[in-house]
């Protein structure tokens, strides 16, 4: 009840264009989050760049299973300039999903599919790289995707997350070319993990300066900036100056709060440890995680919250709460764990 996500901002339309180029661009997603703040991106472009609009059409992937949603789906991306997809891991979908894209990708200027199925993954086109050739290509970057093809989607996006932060010992056996379109690919990626409506509109940007108007003069005036990189997996509190990634420096913050009594600063007080998905975070969906710790707080518990991307929450888990006393003995930080996201263990019990 607390999401500010609405289905009535899935589509933007410019109100004129006065004289600006139109940019269609269609998505389909599997985390509602990022529907407001692509919407969000593309109103920010409509009202203030000089020369281009976006026409924004988005879907969440449950939504192609209806008819109607489907058709109306081909029909945005017969018409697109750029696709972009994300975590299509349901396979019946994902066989849509090709086949509405696959028919019209040599006419897209660009498409962009982060972690997906591979059969999906296939259809990223940006420049000189592609995925097309994925489990067959000897190339650094296709040996690394088809060794992961059967991963899960947390798994998934891990590894794509360790590439991203080795890309440049990957790009080095790359021609030049490509491996500049490959950097420009991760790019992508890191805007899109940042994933608030400033990296998301320079994402946008960025892809029509590189592949929509690189030969016209209009590239000249499209402006963007570099991505905001936020921490893959940390500490969150809403009233905290940033997001911490150690454990201590989170506890020394909220020890120093002026706005809490000295019981909830106590080490004995009672400890709930919350675990978060870091696209609500990154994206500003996050009025339902506030309204927890705020209530939790009220009741007289210290709160831990910790966050992760993907679905796999064991790292964060390991990592924050518990504490290293007598060099390997571990002792808990938190006296009771509640998830609010889906979540996957890996098979570990405590």
């Amino acid at each position: 009840m607390f999401t500010h996500v609405k289905s009535t901002i899935r589509r933007v339309t410019p109100e004129n264009l006065n004289g600006r180029d139109l940019l269609r661009v269609v998505y389909v997603v599997l985390e509602p989050q990022y529907q407001s703040t692509l919407s969000e991106a593309a109103r920010k472009i409509n009202q203030n760049n000089p020369h281009l609009a976006i026409e924004l059409s988005g879907y969440l992937i449950e939504e192609l299973r209806d008819e109607e949603n489907y058709t109306n789906f081909q029909q945005d991306v017969a018409q697109a300039n750029i696709f972009i997809a994300s975590l299509i891991f349901i396979e019946d979908l994902a066989q849509k999903v090709v086949a509405a894209v696959k028919p019209h990708r040599d006419c897209l200027d660009a498409a962009i599919v982060f972690p997906s199925m591979p059969e999906v993954m296939r259809l990223n086109k940006m420049g000189s790289f592609s995925m097309a050739q994925l489990g067959q290509s000897k190339s650094a970057i296709a040996q690394f995707m088809r060794k992961r093809k059967e991963n899960s989607g947390s798994s998934f996006q891990d590894a794509m997350l360790k590439l991203l932060r080795t890309l440049p010992k990957v790009l080095k056996y790359l021609p030049v070319e490509k491996a500049q379109d490959a950097r420009n690919f991760m790019l992508s990626f890191q805007y899109w993990l940042g994933g608030n409506a400033d990296n998301l509109e320079n994402f946008l940007l960025m892809l029509a300066d590189k592949y929509v108007y690189k030969d016209k003069n209009i590239a000249e005036g499209v402006t963007y900036s570099e991505p905001i990189v936020y921490p893959d997996m940390g500490v969150w509190h809403p009233l905290a100056p940033e997001m911490f990634e150690d454990v201590k420096e989170y506890l020394n913050w909220y020890n120093s709060r002026s706005d809490i009594s000295d019981d909830l600063k106590d080490p004995l007080a009672p400890c709930v440890g919350l675990v978060l998905q870091r696209t609500h975070l990154v994206t500003k969906d996050d009025a339902h995680y506030v309204a927890m710790v705020q209530e939790l707080e009220a009741m007289g518990a210290r709160v831990l919250p910790v966050f992760a991307g993907g679905l796999d929450f064991s790292k964060p888990v390991d990592e924050y709460f518990w504490e290293v006393t007598n060099g390997t003995e571990k002792q808990p930080l938190v006296d009771v764990v509640v998830s609010l996201t889906g979540f996957c263990f890996s098979g570990r019990t405590r």
